[in-house]
Parts: structure tokens; sequence; C-alpha cells
């Protein structure tokens, strides 16, 4: 075997799919793409979710105390890779992206049409925020466009590399 770089080892856990992580703060929405994620618990669900605190969605997260989940469809992959580039602090990122918000029911932060998934969260814990970006996020409310298939979505490998789609195998 060959010894690679510390900071390569995420590139072989990014086992979700990309999310984009919503907010609203001051009337403005915004979004972020996202791989640092993981489920917790499943009842409530509980989601794990890394954001960088010089971010604009780190302190949205924190002033606001709730966000939205959305899973894209492998089709926006490139308007989640261009958001991931611009800061939400400078740039509408729904005009940038040509990304539609869809109003939620249940929180300020948008739905982002076209996405496979879409979850109401509200901050259930911020107690590792401080030290590790880390939060968690209990789902309030969920939503499915039975239009998007499952293996439609996209994983972050490292950069600009992305893994799309996939197949769907049972196994006994």
């Amino acid at each position: 075997m060959k010894e690679i770089k510390l900071n390569k080892v995420n590139t072989f856990l990014q086992s979700g799919p990309v999310i984009l992580l919503s907010t609203n703060y001051k009337g403005k929405n915004n979004f972020m793409p996202m791989s640092w994620h993981t489920m917790i618990d499943f009842d409530p669900p509980l989601i794990g979710v890394v954001v960088g605190r010089e971010s604009f969605t780190h302190k949205a997260l924190l002033k606001t105390k709730e966000a939205a989940i959305n899973i894209p469809s492998v089709k926006m992959i490139k308007q989640s890779l261009l958001a991931g580039k611009i800061s939400g602090s400078k740039t509408d990122k729904f005009i940038k992206t040509g990304l539609e918000a869809i109003k939620a029911s249940g929180v300020k932060a948008p739905l982002i049409e076209g996405c496979q998934a879409c979850m109401e969260c509200v901050l259930h814990d911020y107690s590792m925020a401080k030290k590790y970006d880390f939060f968690i996020l209990r789902v309030v409310k969920a939503y499915l466009n039975e239009s998007v298939k499952i293996t439609d979505t996209f994983r972050h490998i490292t950069g600009d590399m992305f893994m799309l789609g996939g197949k769907i195998k049972k196994v006994r």
C-alpha cells in the first residue's frame, strides 16, 4: 500500500450525497453546498452538519436556529459547484445560480425547487459549534420529489471531482 497525505483521508469517507443547506437571515435567502454531514438518530431524525465558521451560513444558523436540508439532483451539479465558490454574504446565490427558492411551511429557510428531497430543520444542539463547527439539526418536516430518482444524486470526492448517480443493488 502507498501512504497518502492525511488531508486526503476525507476523500474516502464522503458517503452521503451533496446537500444544499439553506438559511434565511434578516430576510435574505442563502444556501451552501456541503458534504460533511451524518445521520445521528432516526426518531426524531437528527442530522449532524459541519459548517465552517467563516461562512455566512454559520452565522445565519447560529442567529436563526433553523435551516433546510435540500438534496439536489445530478442536474443541479454545476449550480451547486458555483454556489460553493461564492459567498452568500455578498451575492444572492439563488439569482447567481438560477435555482429557485420555495417558501417552507415551518421555518423561514427556503426549500429549493428541483431537489430530490427537502427537510425543514431546527437547531437541536450547537454545543460543538465553537470548537468543531458541528451543528445537530432536528428535522421537523420532510418532502420527497417523486420525479427525481434516488440514484440521481451526486457525491463530492475532492475539489471539482464528484461521483454521479449510481445503482442500487440488494445484497443477500
